[in-house]
């Protein structure tokens, strides 16, 4: 009898139809993404229409060419993981403040040195992965939560001031379609059960179509086929000053990609060896952001959105993230299908996006819950971590007065919690002058003897 090797869940290769339908879940969650970045871009530079749908469709075709290379990870670039990759939130501010203060062929350049620095720090980077722990992820994953929330809870409600904000239509909408989601949780088992997400935003939008809230009037309006310009800013500038914000954030970007790695390892049921993978999903982060530079984006890297989304369904195979790869492409060549997404209301895909990103924080919760809390290290990291992080997330504008320079990391919620989470855990855990009590809370604490043997063995040399 021959003995036939189980495959892994994460390489499962599911059937064609299963394949599209739990892909394109993926996309539609995700899409707001690239088209807010977009969009963000436009309005504060003033951008031509022309320019914003290319500048679109580049991003999606980035995004999708990133997720097939994340999924596939061939030659180290990509960690062969269930990954999206999006425009991240904070770099598309940062490249805007670039423009802003420079021009866009700098802020291009900017995107593309970044890249390329994120090749020369990944050596030192790989060597501190000790600093990073299970109370330091689930930490992390909980801001991640709060940060993805807030954004997309500003989607939902609109900007203060706005005759849109605060509008009974638009929250009653994202609410109805989070109560669609629960009940099709709750209703279906199965494959139909998994698709609880879809079902639920495209019941949403079916509700926001009925109200009259929802129109397909410019679908079909303009091109069908598009292809994204290369340099469409002309020839990039690099000027390191001009991109020090976006280096800086290079080094939070690992930070994250760090944690991203580890969370959905966890969710798939997969042991890695971070010292091994992270650096792998960070080199995909920098090819692709140096790509996306050339085409005029902002960094395009790896995303927590899709996380609560492999939590939720319980669907591991890579190969469905690689079909939402293919179908992102797709999207970027075939400008009726990007405007398509474009017509689902914001309400409805912040709905989406509040109950999925919320599982992210549950699965915070769950790696905290493998942490004793009890220990003195762990409780102070926990708890320094959470007021930093969630400070400047729940008061905008805390560090207004600060200077520029320093608001890049104070201002940003998952920065500041991820560096104040890493530091605290470090002081008493990796320094040797640790007091008598924090050598009796390990002598006591059987789990954190096992840890400390664990990240002894993955130390800094």
């Amino acid at each position: 009898m021959v003995h036939v090797p189980s495959v892994h869940a994460v390489d499962e290769r599911l059937p064609l139809a299963r394949l599209f339908l739990f892909g394109l879940q993926h996309v539609l969650v995700v899409a707001a993404s690239p088209i807010t970045a977009v969009f963000l871009v436009a309005k504060a530079l003033g951008l031509s229409s022309a320019l914003t749908v290319d500048l679109i469709s580049a991003t999606f075709l980035v995004c999708g060419l990133g997720t097939l290379l994340q999924s596939f990870g061939p030659l180290k670039f990509g960690a062969r993981l269930p990954f999206i990759m999006v425009p991240g939130g904070a770099p598309v501010v940062l490249f805007v403040l670039i423009a802003q203060q420079t021009d866009l062929a700098t802020a291009a350049g900017a995107t593309i040195l970044t890249g390329v620095f994120y090749f020369l720090l990944l050596p030192v980077f790989a060597r501190c992965l000790k600093f990073f722990p299970r109370i330091v992820i689930g930490t992390m994953l909980i801001l991640v939560a709060v940060n993805l929330i807030r954004i997309y809870g500003v989607v939902i409600v609109g900007k203060p001031g706005t005759a849109e904000f605060g509008s009974p239509a638009g929250i009653g909408l994202a609410l109805a379609t989070v109560g669609f989601t629960v009940l099709f949780a709750k209703l279906f088992k199965g494959m139909l059960g998994q698709l609880a997400v879809l079902l639920g935003l495209l019941a949403g939008a079916v509700l926001a179509w009925s109200l009259g809230l929802m129109s397909f009037a410019d679908v079909w309006s303009g091109a069908i086929v598009t292809m994204p310009t290369p340099l469409p800013f002309g020839i990039p500038h690099f000027d390191v000053l001009a991109a020090l914000p976006l280096l800086i954030f290079s080094v939070i970007s690992m930070a994250e990609a760090t944690g991203q790695t580890v969370a959905i390892a966890e969710v798939v049921d997969k042991e890695i060896d971070p010292q091994t993978e992270v650096p792998k999903t960070i080199r995909g982060d920098a090819l692709m952001s140096i790509i996306g530079g050339v085409f005029g984006t902002s960094l395009i890297i790896t995303s927590s959105e899709n996380i609560g989304i492999v939590q939720a369904t319980g669907v591991r195979s890579r190969f469905v993230t690689a079909t939402a790869g293919a179908l992102l492409v797709v999207i970027a060549l075939l400008a009726p299908l990007g405007r398509l997404a474009n017509a689902i209301p914001a309400p409805v895909v912040g709905g989406t996006a509040l109950i999925v990103f919320s599982i992210i924080g549950v699965m915070g919760i769950n790696l905290l819950r493998q942490v004793d809390l009890r220990s003195r290290a762990n409780m102070y990291t926990l708890a320094a971590a959470l007021t930093m992080g969630v400070l400047p997330i729940v008061v905008p504008g805390l560090y207004g007065r600060f200077p520029a320079t320093l608001q890049i990391v104070l201002g940003n919620g998952l920065a500041m919690g991820a560096l104040t989470a890493v530091i605290v855990n470090a002081l008493f855990e990796h320094l040797h002058w640790r007091g008598r009590d924090a050598a009796n809370d390990r002598r006591a604490d059987p789990g954190a003897r096992l840890e400390a043997v664990i990240n002894d063995n993955h130390s800094c040399h």
